[in-house]
């Protein structure tokens, strides 16, 4: 009769128990039930004698927790990624060749399924389930993503290898100490009091007031972002330039963030790899791009390797997520109204991971329309490699021009 009475209780407080309460009240029905109590109790409720003694001993020692803990600190199992220490690298090291995220937004998302991951994590030695994988992921900032947020125009067929190939540059330049980065130009900002947007903190009632249209103020005009991401030191170089965006504006960027962070960071470097989108400024069928990145070769004797996604995969090149989105959530709500506003908050953001940010306002004129000829591109000293030279080539140091 007590066990079924025991029973009867247990099913009618469970649903409202935390771990400890659980154990608590298993504890304080075996005491009183006195000689026998922790093995009626264990039949009654199906919770383990370990359990029911060790809550025994916390109520005898009167052991007390913070309000809203369950566990004493460090409690519980320990986490997987604390067990097995390589297990979030190899993780971030198969997913790193197909990741992917927007622009503006810190979240990003792999074309992996995490069951496919978790297979070739055991194969490496991890015990890995697929929910692991997916808690990992989440932790990682990553999110799952509607198929329509990972189409990105035709599928090249030589996308995922040209991924790969990129990823094993760059881990040849990480174990040889040499530097590789991420360029991009970021969206084009006018500068005034226009609507940014986001939300910043404010007294309440007075939000800050800005232009009702967003007509360009031809006093002001716009800003252009051109940024360099170093995939190895977490650290970022923005240009703002107010002329256009042209190859030789990208290129006097890179060369403005090897004098002022790269020279310094890699003393012994003789070779740069540059991951960059296949259009815009930095374009792989660009020949001012070639041109210019010949005279920076020439000037700092180094042998620069260019890497180009992709047509349409502009949202995998690191410096989008790594960069750019979190400069975007840092001016977010803030109208820009002035290059000395831009440059400052460009410079101010930083992330829990470390990130340091430089930024110049860059007001050299870089017109449109300049035509490389085909006897200066014989000049060039440009190396094709072997896979998609189109994509993939290194331009060596030459004599100056």
């Amino acid at each position: 009769m007590e066990i079924e009475t025991l029973h009867a209780k247990y099913r009618a407080l469970v649903p409202e128990l935390t771990e400890r309460s659980r154990r608590l009240w298993a504890a304080t029905e075996a005491l009183a039930l006195g000689h026998g109590g922790i093995a009626m109790v264990e039949r009654a409720t199906g919770i383990s004698r370990s359990t029911i003694s060790r809550g025994i001993r916390q109520v005898e020692a009167c052991e007390s927790l913070a309000p809203g803990r369950v566990r004493r600190p460090g409690g519980g199992r320990k986490r997987a990624a604390a067990k097995d220490t390589t297990l979030v690298a190899d993780l971030e090291a198969l997913v790193e060749p197909t990741t992917a995220g927007a622009p503006d937004s810190p979240l990003r998302w792999t074309v992996k399924s995490v069951r496919r991951l978790a297979q070739e994590l055991r194969t490496m030695g991890h015990p890995a389930s697929h929910r692991l994988v997916a808690d990992l992921l989440g932790e990682s900032g990553y999110s799952l993503q509607a198929n329509r947020k990972t189409k990105e125009g035709s599928h090249h067929p030589d996308r995922d290898a040209q991924f790969r190939y990129i990823n094993g540059q760059a881990r040849r330049c990480l174990e040889g100490e040499q530097p590789a980065i991420s360029v991009d130009t970021k969206k084009k900002e006018l500068v005034g009091d226009f609507k940014n947007p986001g939300r910043q903190w404010r007294p309440k009632g007075t939000p800050e007031r800005v232009r009702v249209h967003d007509f360009v103020i031809p006093e002001r005009g716009k800003a252009i972002p051109y940024g360099v991401y170093d995939l190895h030191r977490n650290e970022g170089w923005v240009s703002v330039g107010t002329d256009h965006d042209t190859a030789r504006f990208a290129v006097n960027a890179i060369r403005s963030w090897w004098r002022r962070m790269g020279r310094r960071a890699y003393p012994g470097a003789t070779s740069l790899l540059i991951t960059a989108d296949a259009g815009g400024s930095n374009g792989s069928r660009l020949r001012l791009w070639k041109w210019e990145l010949q005279r920076f070769a020439h000037r700092t004797r180094l042998s620069i390797t260019v890497c180009h996604f992709p047509p349409g995969t502009s949202k995998w090149n690191k410096i989008e997520h790594r960069l750019f989105s979190h400069i975007a959530m840092n001016w977010r709500g803030k109208p820009l109204v002035s290059l000395a506003t831009i440059v400052s908050l460009i410079g101010s953001t930083t992330t829990k991971t470390g990130l340091r940010v430089r930024s110049e306002i860059d007001k050299n004129h870089y017109p449109k329309g300049i035509t490389i000829t085909d006897q200066q591109m014989a000049k060039i000293h440009l190396e094709r490699h072997a896979f998609h030279g189109d994509w993939n080539y290194t331009i060596h140091p030459g004599t100056k021009r």
